[in-house]
């Protein structure tokens, strides 16, 4: 099986468990400090994007992700990239969209539940913590791998220049 599907599939359960653990537990306390003053567990129900922004336009967020996760899973297939932190990324990213649109779809709203104290910040899952990660992962290989394909080229400049 391939690499991006088990990371898909591990981050739902992870990100579905969490948040079934989240309605069953957290909802009817609202919050518990796991940290005092760094971090807490905080029942919310999100409606928008990513860390409650643009509330109320589930539907929007539905077509969006789902042509994305879509996109996503077709280059995957079609590519078979050969990078290993190119696939672990868009699985991450593939898993996190997954996870919270069975909540959009499911619920009508995604379950957020953790919180940093310490900075004024979003409550959010771990599916957005998925996406971001996956993210910054794609970002970052795609800058080091520009980096050193630049590295390569100029160094096949300076070798044919010196013939």
């Amino acid at each position: 099986m391939a690499l991006w599907i088990i990371i898909a599939a591990l981050g739902i359960v992870i990100d579905q468990v969490t948040k079934y653990l989240a309605l069953e537990y957290l909802k009817p306390i609202d919050t518990v400090s796991v940290i005092d003053g760094l971090f807490s567990l905080t029942y919310v129900e999100n409606t928008g994007a990513a860390f409650g922004m643009l509330k109320d336009h589930r539907w929007v967020f539905m077509i969006l992700s789902t042509v994305a996760i879509i996109g996503l899973i077709i280059y995957l297939i079609i590519s078979k990239p050969k990078s290993v932190c190119v696939r672990t990324s868009l699985g991450f990213i593939i898993s996190g969209g997954i996870g919270n649109m069975i909540d959009r779809v499911g619920r009508g709203f995604v379950v957020d539940l953790f919180e940093f104290d310490f900075i004024n910040f979003y409550v959010f899952n771990f599916a957005d913590a998925l996406i971001c990660v996956g993210s910054a992962l794609l970002i970052i290989y795609i800058i080091f791998s520009e980096f050193s394909q630049s590295k390569k080229n100029e160094s096949a400049l300076n070798a044919q220049n010196q013939q």
